[in-house]
Formats: structure tokens, C-alpha cells, sequence
């Protein structure tokens, strides 16, 4: 039985929400399904998910804390774990009870039921336009049933937890009549239904003295796609789920709140404290968002979610989806049709970060390039970025198959094998051996190849076949950018320009290392000469498929482009397409890709 029924110690109260974590945990796959509010994008039970895993991480590391000191913890942890609307909001009401339960070395009742009334408006003060129907509704029907019980002289938190859960239950019922959308699609609100999870699962650790559910994470379900019509709400008007820390001495909110008013955005969430605020707005231009924002403190744990793609994945149907990272490049056409999701590499640049091909465009990254005191560099993206996304396709798909850059060049694959290996054998990791356009054109056959139905298992072998015969190959006009990144001596830079030499490397085959295969001349043939050196070794009877990526330099890559096509009859050759960061932070501004790969797999 549980110790939980008058005034309640640290430990019962550690253990209590950690039963109820555990809860929404387990059931984020169905959440995924019934999201619909305030975009269909399917990721609610990810995102709280996401939110209460680390909340619950460091709940545990408290093994003999107070009650007032637990909900200090939590309070803290979900401000810097809080994803999405539903997480942001969440955050501000545990942030609430934090702060209002601070000190206290027990939890009474009267204590819990003036915490979570407090709790309950700051959560409603944190969104820029609360909605009835939402998790606010059932936020304000468990508070209020708590404060009447003390009104009413029950002094028995069991008792009084009991009933508040019952009228959190009605009022979840009672969401598709407050939301059209919901009454539409025939379900209740997702974040509203994930914090009653919350609840029922609390309820269970008082009335058992522990979670009737396995505090074990259950994999996702592998149903494909939602359980809602994909016309149950119109594609969001704003592309970008994004988000981030903002810390200063002493935040100003309503400052905040009219700066980010002009951006013209959505779903404006600001949970936390005068020190550190968690933001969430929808917009078209994440950039912008963080600007704003840098003008108030320091901007931090930047992201955004692309909503519209979100919103294609979880209503496509299919066994297995591809992951990429942001240094693959490939049409923009090829990221709308076929079943793709980018996780962004990290652009650092001084004390400013960005994240690649979000908040920072070709155009701005070649501007910095050539323009800023510092040196301009890439990182990998943290394992949680992984972790998160692996979590919410899993709640829609059977698999996922990660296609990383070439591990010999970077550490991003090790940070997707790091998050994927708490999924099992439903995520698959490949390394690409390849950048950029190499990396690109394996994703493009993936991702055909999922979309074909083929398991993830399959196109994992075919791809490790495939990635020992596509290559990248580039020529670097001039050095300054790898010198000053550390990837050339510096007595290279001097020597190739006195004598007009052009270096070309390459990367794949195999080993993903990069080698200098030649030079050759400045001049106005040079882009031929570059053509004619990587076909040599080129079997023209076979048919391929190529890409050309450009360092800020169209001309030079139009040239390159066209010289591939004269030389290679029946190459199939994307448009001209920007290179990313993966090559231009290295190989710098002017300089030239070429990826080539066999069509088929043989």
C-alpha cells in the first residue's frame, strides 16, 4: 500500500511522479496518433515524452531529498527539457508547483491544492492565446477540485486526488466540444490526454504503492500513420516548430511577448522564470525568432521542427522512414516526396550557434565565411535531437533507418548510434562514407527504396553494397578556409596560389576518408579539365546518377554541370544545387562537388 495519505515525505512524492512520467511515457505512441491541435504534426506524446524522460533522469539521481526540494528538481529540469506546445506548457505548470512547494519537507494537501491553483494560471499567462479544450481545461479542472475538497475539510490526499482525477477525466471528455478540430476528428486533445496519463499514473503509485504500468519504456507500436484523417486540420500557416532557452538576470516577459509579437507567428509558449524562459512559436523564419531573442540574454538549446514535414510523415503510410543529417545535400523537391527527415548539424561561429540550413541559409553561411573574425565551424547535433525524432517516426512507421555522414569526418554518426541503440532493432544506422552530394544520392535511394515498401533491413545492406561505389569529388579554388579550420598547413596556401594549382580531393568509396587525388591549372577550362580527371576512372557502361554542389560559386558549378553532361551521355543529373556545410565550412567559398553513384545496387 502506499505511505501517500495525509502529509507526504520527499521519497513518496519522487516516487509518485515518476510512476506518472513513466505513464505518459508509455503511451506516447497513441498521443502521436490523436495529435490535431494546434497542428496535426503527430508528435505530442514525443515531445512529452521527450520532456518528462529527462525530468524522470533526474528525479532519480534524488535519492533522499525533500518534497520541496523534488519539485525545485523537476521544476528546473522540464524548463530545459520542455518540447513543443504541449511540453512548453507542462513545464510552466510544473514550474509552478516548484516554485509555490519550494522549502516544504512534506506535501500536505492544502499545500498541493494552493501550489497547483497557482500552477494552473501561470500555465494559462505562459500561451499567447490560451485555448479552452487544450491541456489548460483539464490543468484547471484537477486544480479546482483539489482547492474544493480543502473548502469541503477533506484533509486526505488520497481522497482528494481521487475526486480531482475524476474531474480531469470529464474535462478531457468534454475537449472535442470546446474544439471543433477535435469534435471533427473524433478525439480528445493529445496534450490535454497526456497530462491526464500524467495524473493516472500518479494515481496509480497512491493507491498501489507503485506503478500498476512498467516504469520500462514500451516500444512504440509500429502502427503507420495517425489514427485522425489527414484533412482533420489545414497545413499549419507557419513551417517551423522552434524553440530555445533564454537566460538573463532579469527576464522582462512582456518585453519579450511584444518582440516576438511583430514576428507574426503562432502558438507563442513562454514557460519559466525571470532567470531562464523556454520559448516555442511557430514561424517561417526560426532566424529571426533567435535574434529577437538575443537582444534579452543569451539565446540557447536552439531548434525547430520542420511541422510541414512532420505533418507528411505522420500521415504517410509505410513500413520504414530515412533519417539523414543536415551535411547530406539533395533537392528540396526530393525532402517533400519522399519519406525523409533531417536532424541539423550545429554552425558555430564565435558565441553565436545556428543550426544548419534552419536559421542559417547557403547565403548567410558563405557571408560568414568570408566575412567573420572567426572561424566559421561545424559539431555534431546532440544525441537527444536523434532520440526525439527516432521516438515520434517510431509512433507512425515499423522502422527507421539512419544514414549518417561519413563517421571518418565527423562524430554525428556516433551521437545517432548513441540515441538509436534505445530503440533496438526498429533503427537501423548506416554510414553513408560520404558528404554531401555523396551522402545525398545513397539518402535519394533509400528513401525510393522505403518508400517501395522495402524493409529498412534490406536497404541497410543494399546501401553498404552501394556506398563502396559513390563517391564525392571537389576542387578548391583557394585554401583559406581549410587553413584556417586546421584541415591544410598553412604553407599550402601560399604555394598553390604563387603557382595557380587547384587541389582536388576526394571522399567515399569505402573508408569515408578524404584524400588529395591531384591538382590542376586555374583557367578557363577548368571546370572540363575537373570533369574529364574524375570520370577516368569513371565505367561509362554502367548508368549513374550525379549531383553538383556549388561553394557560393553558380557560374563555376553551371560549367562543371554541363561538362558532366557532355562527357557522361545518359548520367542522371539533379539540378545545381547550394553545398552545405559539410563541404563549404572545409573547402570554403568557390569551391566544387561532384558526387557520382551507380543507379542500382549491383
Amino acid at each position: 500500500m502506499s505511505k501517500i495519505h495525509g502529509d507526504t515525505d520527499g521519497p513518496a512524492v519522487k516516487r509518485a511522479l515518476i510512476a506518472g512520467m513513466g505513464r505518459v511515457i508509455s503511451e506516447r505512441d497513441l498521443l502521436n496518433r490523436i495529435n490535431v491541435f494546434p497542428v496535426p504534426d503527430g508528435d505530442t506524446g514525443s515531445n512529452l515524452g521527450f520532456t518528462l524522460s529527462s525530468v524522470r533522469d533526474a528525479l532519480r539521481d534524488m535519492p533522499r531529498a525533500s518534497a520541496g526540494a523534488v519539485f525545485e528538481r523537476m521544476a528546473s529540469e522540464a524548463i530545459d527539457a520542455a518540447r513543443g506546445n504541449s511540453g512548453a506548457i507542462l513545464a510552466q505548470f510544473l514550474q509552478g508547483l516548484g516554485e509555490s512547494l519550494a522549502g516544504h519537507r512534506r506535501l500536505a494537501l492544502s499545500q498541493l491544492a494552493s501550489a497547483a491553483a497557482f500552477s494552473s494560471e501561470q500555465a494559462r499567462q505562459a500561451i499567447a492565446e490560451p485555448r479552452e479544450g487544450t491541456m489548460l481545461s483539464v490543468i484547471s479542472a484537477f486544480s479546482t477540485s483539489l482547492r474544493e475538497a480543502c473548502d469541503h475539510g477533506v484533509e486526505d490526499l488520497r481522497q482528494a486526488f481521487a475526486q480531482a482525477l475524476f474531474a480531469s477525466r470529464e474535462a478531457l471528455a468534454n475537449t472535442p466540444n470546446q474544439l471543433a478540430v477535435l469534435r471533427k476528428a473524433g478525439v480528445v486533445d493529445a496534450g490535454a490526454q497526456g497530462f491526464l496519463h500524467l495524473l493516472e499514473g500518479i494515481n496509480e503509485f497512491i493507491v498501489h504503492g507503485k506503478s500498476v504500468a512498467s516504469e520500462v519504456d514500451r516500444p512504440g507500436s509500429g502502427e503507420a500513420g495517425v489514427v485522425v484523417a489527414a484533412d482533420a486540420h489545414a497545413e499549419s500557416a507557419e513551417r517551423w516548430c522552434t524553440e530555445c532557452v533564454l537566460s538573463a538576470s532579469d527576464i522582462d516577459r512582456a518585453a519579450v511577448r511584444s518582440a516576438l509579437d511583430t514576428l507574426g507567428g503562432s502558438s507563442l509558449v513562454m514557460a519559466g522564470t525571470r532567470e531562464k524562459l523556454r520559448v516555442h512559436m511557430h514561424v517561417n523564419e526560426p532566424t529571426l525568432l533567435f535574434e529577437v531573442l538575443s537582444e534579452f540574454g543569451e539565446v540557447r538549446a536552439r531548434k525547430a521542427d520542420d511541422m510541414h514535414a512532420q505533418q507528411r510523415t505522420a500521415h504517410t503510410l509505410g513500413k520504414s522512414v530515412v533519417v539523414i543529417d543536415s551535411a547530406a545535400d539533395l533537392p528540396a523537391e526530393a525532402l517533400e516526396s519522399l519519406p525523409i527527415q533531417v536532424v541539423p548539424v550545429r554552425i558555430t561561429v564565435g558565441a553565436e550557434d545556428y543550426l544548419d540550413k534552419v536559421s542559417l541559409s547557403p547565403d548567410a553561411f558563405y557571408d560568414l565565411l568570408r566575412t567573420s573574425e572567426h572561424v566559421v565551424r561545424t559539431s555534431q547535433p546532440p544525441a537527444g535531437d536523434f532520440r526525439r525524432l527516432f521516438g515520434f517516426l517510431l509512433s507512425h512507421h515499423e522502422e527507421v533507418l539512419y544514414l549518417g555522414v561519413s563517421r571518418a569526418v565527423s562524430g554525428t554518426l556516433q551521437a545517432g548510434e548513441s540515441a538509436a541503440a534505445g530503440y533496438g532493432p526498429r533503427v537501423h544506422v548506416v554510414d553513408s562514407a560520404n558528404v554531401s552530394g555523396g551522402h545525398g544520392l545513397l539518402a535519394l535511394y533509400a528513401a525510393e527504396r522505403a518508400l517501395a515498401g522495402v524493409a529498412a533491413r534490406v536497404i541497410a545492406l543494399e546501401l553498404e553494397t552501394l556506398r563502396e561505389q559513390t563517391a564525392t569529388f571537389a576542387f578548391l579554388t583557394d585554401l583559406s578556409s581549410a587553413v584556417r579550420g586546421g584541415r591544410v598547413p598553412a604553407w599550402a596556401l601560399p604555394i598553390t596560389r604563387w603557382l595557380g594549382l587547384v587541389p582536388i580531393v576526394r571522399i567515399g568509396g569505402g573508408d569515408g576518408k578524404l584524400h588529395v587525388t591531384g591538382v590542376t591549372l586555374h583557367g578557363k577550362r577548368l571546370a572540363e579539365r575537373f570533369v574529364r580527371r574524375v570520370l577516368s576512372k569513371t565505367d561509362r557502361n554502367r548508368r549513374w546518377r550525379a549531383q553538383v554542389m556549388h561553394c557560393d560559386n553558380p557560374e563555376q558549378g553551371r560549367r562543371v554541370r554541363d561538362a558532366l553532361l557532355e562527357q557522361l551521355p545518359g548520367v542522371e543529373c539533379a539540378p545545381l544545387l547550394d553545398a552545405g556545410s559539410a563541404i563549404g565550412a572545409h573547402a570554403g567559398p568557390g569551391a566544387i562537388a561532384l558526387s557520382l553513384m551507380p543507379k542500382d545496387a549491383g
